[in-house]
């Protein structure tokens, strides 16, 4: 764990430890309780709107940045909510944070678009990443992917065709589509709709067996 006044909601690399055992030694619930993650956090609104929106499920969130990392617990917790859990680990470490089928839905909002052709190599969609996303969720989970980079847009949806994931919705103008309403707005997203920029989003599905 982390240190601080945050250090019960937090965690360092010892979040690894936690592999297979999130609901019963973090959360201490029981193993149906629904587990999702959020991949990138942010200034934690999104993070805090789902903890507060859905009490019946738990939350770990990754972020990289201290700062924002306790940005996002204390929205949260500032809400009466004890659902969340930050965690300050790459995304790339999925595999080494959780056990095959041990998260439900994951959300992946705004990734660093390394807009440059030699800074590819460092986008979060990749491959092994998908692969290992895949076999971390249960059956019947979803991804939420959005992003304002067309460039990067086109080469996750490239990446997710070729992924065992099944698309069940993307669109080039997220706030254009039958999805708006069911939409929650982000720090980032509303800086990117001030300036009339489209949302790009893609919704991915673990089929159920």
């Amino acid at each position: 764990m982390m240190y601080g006044e945050f250090a019960p909601w937090s965690f360092d690399e010892s979040a690894l430890d936690n592999r297979g055992q999130w609901r019963s030694a973090v959360f201490q619930c029981p193993e149906h309780v629904p587990l999702d993650l959020e991949i990138g956090t942010g200034n934690g609104t999104h993070f805090a709107h789902l903890t507060e929106t859905h009490p019946e499920r738990c939350l770990v969130g990754l972020e990289l940045k201290y700062k924002t990392l306790v940005q996002s617990i204390r929205r949260s917790l500032r809400a009466g909510c004890k659902n969340g859990r930050m965690a300050k680990i790459g995304a790339e470490q999925i595999s080494e944070l959780f056990a095959p089928e041990e998260i439900n839905n994951v959300y992946i909002h705004f990734p660093d678009p390394w807009p440059k052709k030699r800074q590819q190599k460092n986008r979060l969609i990749q491959e092994k990443f998908l692969k290992d996303l895949y076999m971390a969720m249960k059956p019947g989970g979803e991804v939420e992917f959005k992003t304002d980079h067309y460039g990067y847009f086109l080469w996750a949806v490239s990446k997710f065709r070729s992924s065992p994931f099944i698309i069940e919705f993307f669109t080039e103008d997220l706030h254009r589509s039958f999805r708006k309403d069911k939409n929650f707005v982000t720090h980032f997203e509303s800086l990117f709709l001030h300036k009339r920029q489209p949302i790009f989003c893609c919704i991915l599905k673990k089929a159920i067996p």
